[in-house]
Order: C-alpha cells, then sequence, then structure tokens
C-alpha cells in the first residue's frame, strides 16, 4: 500500500501561476489527513479548494457535505439533481456532459478529483488514479466500485457509504458536519428497521430498464438487495448472483411479485421513465395480469438512488413507507 503526501498549499500556487502573495489570503490551515481508497493511502496536508467531482454521486455527496465552495468543476448526471442540492449544483462549473477528457481535468487544475464509479479513471476518461497522483492530484474512489473487484464488499450496504462520508468529511477538514449527516440517516435507519419489523414480508422486484425488451432486474449482489432486506422484503430475483442482470416477462410473471420498485431515469431514453414503465406494464397482457400492477404496487424511485449514495437512505425510505401503506390497506 502507497501512501501519497501532497503539498496542496504548492500545488494552489501553482495553480495561479504566480509567486507567494505576501498580501494575498493566507493559506488554510495546515492538517495533515490521511485515508483510505481502494487500496492507495491518500496524505493531504490541507482541506482541497478546488475539488473535481467525475460524477453524479461523488457531486452530490460533497453537497450534502457543505462544499460547494470547494467544487471548480463536476461532470456526468445520470439523472436530475436532488431539489435540495439544486442551487448549489447550478455554481459549480460542468467540465463535460460525461467524463471530462484528460486535458479537460489538467486544464481544470484540481487539488482532488473524486469519483464513485471507477471508470472515470480509465484511459478514456480522466486517465488511471495512478498518474493524477504522480502529478500531485489526490484521487479518491468509492470502495463500491474499486479497479481491483477483489476489494469491493460483497454486499453494498450503509456501513461503505458512512465510510465515505466520514473519509470525505475528514479530508474536507467538516468532521462534524459528516457525524450529522451521518447521525441523520442513521435516523432514518432505525425506524425503518422498526417499521420492517410490523411487517409480512412482501416480494419486491426492482426493474432498472429494458434492453431490447427484456427487464434489467436487481439480483443479490447490489444494494436494492441491502434495501429490501431492510425494509422488511425479500427480493423476487435474490438467487441471481449480480447486481443488476437481464431477465424476461415472463419470468417476473412466474414470480408474481406483490412490489415492484420502478427506476426513474430522466436521461430521455423511450421506457426510461418510471411512467413509462408504469404504461408498459399495464398495456402488455403479460404484466398486466401481475400482482403488483392489478393492485397498484408500483413504486418509482430515482435511478441515482438504486447505487450506493448519500440519496440511497431516500430510496430506503421510500420503499419502506410504501410496505408499511400497502400493508394497512391488506390489514
Amino acid at each position: 500500500m502507497r501512501t501519497i503526501v501532497i503539498p496542496i498549499a504548492a500545488l494552489a500556487l501553482l495553480a495561479s501561476g504566480c509567486s507567494a502573495n505576501p498580501d494575498a489570503d493566507p493559506t488554510p490551515e495546515a492538517r495533515t489527513t490521511t485515508v483510505s481508497s481502494c487500496g492507495l493511502d491518500l496524505t493531504v496536508d490541507a482541506a482541497p479548494e478546488r475539488a473535481v467531482t467525475l460524477e453524479q454521486g461523488a457531486t452530490e455527496l460533497l453537497l450534502a457535505l457543505g462544499l460547494g465552495d470547494a467544487m471548480i468543476g463536476t461532470s456526468y448526471l445520470t439523472d436530475a439533481v436532488a431539489p435540495e442540492f439544486a442551487d448549489a449544483y447550478a455554481q459549480i462549473p460542468v467540465l463535460a456532459d460525461q467524463y471530462p477528457t484528460a486535458e479537460q481535468l489538467r486544464e481544470a487544475n484540481p487539488d482532488f478529483v473524486y469519483s464513485m464509479r471507477a471508470s472515470a479513471f480509465s484511459a478514456d476518461a480522466v486517465g488511471e488514479r495512478s498518474e493524477l497522483i504522480g502529478l500531485g492530484v489526490p484521487a479518491y474512489l468509492s470502495s463500491n466500485d474499486c479497479e481491483d473487484t477483489a476489494l469491493i464488499a460483497e454486499r453494498a450496504g450503509f456501513d461503505q457509504i458512512f465510510g465515505e462520508i466520514s473519509d470525505l468529511a475528514s479530508v474536507f477538514g467538516v468532521e462534524d458536519r459528516g457525524a450529522e449527516l451521518i447521525a441523520a440517516q442513521q435516523e432514518t435507519l432505525d425506524r425503518v428497521a422498526d417499521s420492517a419489523g410490523a411487517l409480512d414480508t412482501m416480494d419486491v422486484v426492482w426493474i432498472y430498464s429494458t434492453i431490447n425488451g427484456a427487464p434489467i432486474v436487481a439480483g443479490n449482489a447490489g444494494l436494492p438487495q441491502t434495501l429490501t432486506e431492510l425494509a422488511g422484503a425479500d427480493n423476487a430475483f435474490d438467487d441471481l448472483d449480480a447486481q443488476w442482470t437481464e431477465t424476461s416477462w415472463d419470468q417476473i410473471a412466474q414470480r408474481d411479485p406483490d412490489v415492484l420498485v420502478l427506476a426513474d431515469l430522466s436521461r430521455g431514453l423511450d421506457g426510461d421513465s418510471a411512467q413509462d414503465k408504469i404504461d408498459a406494464l399495464r398495456a402488455d397482457p403479460v404484466t398486466a395480469g401481475l400482482t403488483a400492477v392489478q393492485q397498484d404496487r408500483l413504486v418509482a424511485v430515482p435511478a441515482t438512488e438504486m447505487d450506493p449514495s448519500v440519496r440511497s437512505i431516500d430510496a430506503l425510505a421510500t420503499l419502506s413507507g410504501a410496505l408499511v401503506e400497502y400493508a394497512g390497506a391488506t390489514s
């Protein structure tokens, strides 16, 4: 495991293209912080002031910590930004519609780079993390998607999400904000656990999208499996060893779930929105007869919340609330 020590204050001077100015604002108070990120130890000597996030999950986590003023670039929205982050997001330059190129990133002169997706650190995107580190820029990658898959936990859950919140809060010197955010999400976890204990188990199917007409559903290896269990239900496709995988409408009909959770994607493709999915389910003779469709147990969840992120707690709260409502309707 390598330890990389990055003199952030010195990088800030280089980024400005000038020598030290005694009349300039003082540099941030020296504070050495080290965090481990997918097999690399990253050490910073001061809170980053020119951070770049490479996809939506990373962007929203920093905004949840109130760090918009420390961000000088963002990229790659897969969904609508959460309303509570919209104003802060609008103040951050968008470097690229998807991942920026290595050249675009260098031009921004970041002092910290962060992504929840390993694909951001590829030759086709901003380049490998080791290359960025070699240029003096710490690059943090979420533990849910390490380059080395052996480092990824077998199950995605809130332990990893809370660990990431703590890491980033430590790097930016806002530990109190991180602790408050985790405490607030823990309160939701506790409420959901209380509700789950009073429910009769229902079968749930998570549908993300379709490929050539075939539905993509959540298997047992991704966050939806964890969310389903925490909410007190069963994943009808927990026999599939995958995060997301292709199946058939006939398979869904055979398992006839009590509840369907539908990803609400905003990228604009046919069938992406939750309403598109609902319309298709009701129009097709195979799926129109499903218990979940017949009883209108259709739960829309923003697609972003189905991946490990600061917003995953919202997906859990939505599912839990729906299950409680459905249980009350049948009691």
